[in-house]
This record gives C-alpha cells, structure tokens and sequence, in this order.
C-alpha cells in the first residue's frame, strides 16, 4: 500500500516531444539526474534528487505529438477505479479509464469540471514520491480555475479533504484573492491550493494545476532557467511560505520553483470554509 494517504498528491509526470532536451533543462535547473528509460512502458524515464525518484519525463504516446507538453499531478488512491467513479460523479471527466501499469501500480487520467487535469495513482511497486518539500523535489501544488465553485465542489466530492479559506489580512496584494486550502486530517496537514484566476491570467489559458519544486536558490534557478531558453510569466517574488516564481520551460510545460528557506512576513489565517 502506498505511504500517501487518500487524496494527497504523490507523483508528477510530464510528456515532451523533446525528451532529452526536456533532461537536459530540469537537471541543470533542479539538479536532477535521470534513470534508464523503460521502453516497455513508453520510455518512461525517472528524475532522481538525491538518488530519490521525484518526478519522471516520457516522449508522446503513438498519435500524440500534438499534445502540448504540461506537468500533470498524481493523486493518491486506495482503489483507483472506485476513484473514478467518484470522478465521474461528482461532474469529472475521464481522459483515461483506470488501468494497471505492470506491477507498478495502476492509474486514471481526468479533468474536473473546470478543466485542470490530473492524475490518480494506486500505488503497488512504485509508490510515488521518495524525496518532497526539499530542492530538487514536489513542495507545493495549486489548482488555477476561473470556475472555483465547480473545482471547490469536485474536490471535497471526490477526495477526503476539509477546506480552509485564506484571509489576505493586511496584504495589499493579496485583496480581493480568493484562495483556498485543501487539508487531509486537519489544518496541520495542507495538501494542495486552489487560486481562482483573475484578469492577470490571459483569456487563453486554461484551468490546470500549477506543481512547485524547490530550489536553493529562486533567482538563480530562474536566471538558469532563463538561460536555456525557459520563460518567467511571474516573480521572483516574497511569501511568508518562501520566494517562489512561475515559468515555462522550452517545450512550454508551466511550473514553479519556491526556495522554502527564504520566508517574508505573517503566515495568513484561514478560516474553515
């Protein structure tokens, strides 16, 4: 069984045409190093921090190399096929229906309501994140959606989260933010955000789940980044949860990087929604 409770987020994937380019960048921005490629399973290749798997990089599936390259998030699941049908519905639509993935577990592909996409994993052999909250590896995620009553709604549905509202307190940036907090066994534990997206976000972009991985540093990482031919869309900028920034990489896959060690200012309250 996997060590990730129901609902927690517990690996990210990300497809690129250019899969050796895709190596190339997220090592020397991450530091990440890579494992052989699986050809029985579409040359599924490991990221490695540390000499622990924290995320994994794949060519596209035969017919695929239209899709665009995108991080997609994995869920944990006690039982991936009665997660489905949660899915389902609660107003979910399937991408792909739950299959095994040889003794490594077995998985689904939807996209709630609003449209972000996501993954859900029931763990056998590969259990999912072996290094998190650290550079080099899964801190953070958030859901971005214009529709935040339909992701709200979807998520409680689906997964066993209690949600929390974020007050902006006496941030003149955060007014007018409508954020909330997803917690599995209480405020202790938050697992995941949901921002809805205001006018700064371009009318083209849609629903999805930004991933955060840390870094040491967040302005060198996004010098680097730069450097090789990624782009910034936000930041460097200051939080009390770390200094963090949002970019593309090459293929035009969307992330973030957040040095957690650096900290500005007051944790803001929340309020149980």
């Amino acid at each position: 069984m996997t060590d990730f409770p129901e609902g927690a987020p517990c690996w990210a994937d990300a497809m690129f045409k250019d899969v050796e380019g895709a190596k190339s960048f997220y090592g020397e921005v991450l530091g990440w190093t890579f494992g052989e490629s699986s050809s029985e399973y579409g040359n599924y290749t490991q990221a490695y921090s540390d000499g622990k798997a924290v995320a994994a990089v794949v060519p596209p599936m035969p017919g695929g190399d239209d899709t665009p390259s995108a991080w997609c998030l994995y869920f944990a699941s006690r039982d991936v096929s009665r997660t489905a049908e949660k899915i389902k519905a609660a107003g979910g639509t399937l991408i792909m229906e739950p299959m095994q993935v040889g003794p490594f577990g077995s998985m689904t592909l939807a996209k709630e309501p609003s449209g972000a996409v996501f993954g859900v994993w029931q763990a056998a052999e590969h259990t999912g994140f072996e290094k998190t909250a650290g550079p080099g590896s899964y801190c953070w995620a958030e859901v971005f959606t214009r529709e935040p009553g339909k992701a709200d709604a979807f998520l409680g549905a689906v997964f066993p989260y209690a949600a929390q509202k974020m007050e902006s307190g006496d941030d003149p940036g955060a007014q007018g933010m409508d954020y909330k907090v997803f917690s599995l066994g209480g405020r202790d534990n938050p697992v995941l955000g949901r921002m809805k997206m205001g006018d700064e976000f371009p009318a083209e972009v849609p629903s999805c789940i930004q991933i955060y991985f840390g870094v040491e540093n967040c302005d060198d990482a996004v010098a680097k980044a730069r450097q090789l031919g990624g782009r910034l869309h936000f930041g460097p900028t200051d939080s009390p949860f770390g200094r963090f920034a949002a970019l593309a990489d090459p293929q035009g896959a969307s992330f973030a990087v957040i040095d957690m060690s650096t900290t500005v200012g007051a944790m803001p309250q929340v309020t149980d929604a």
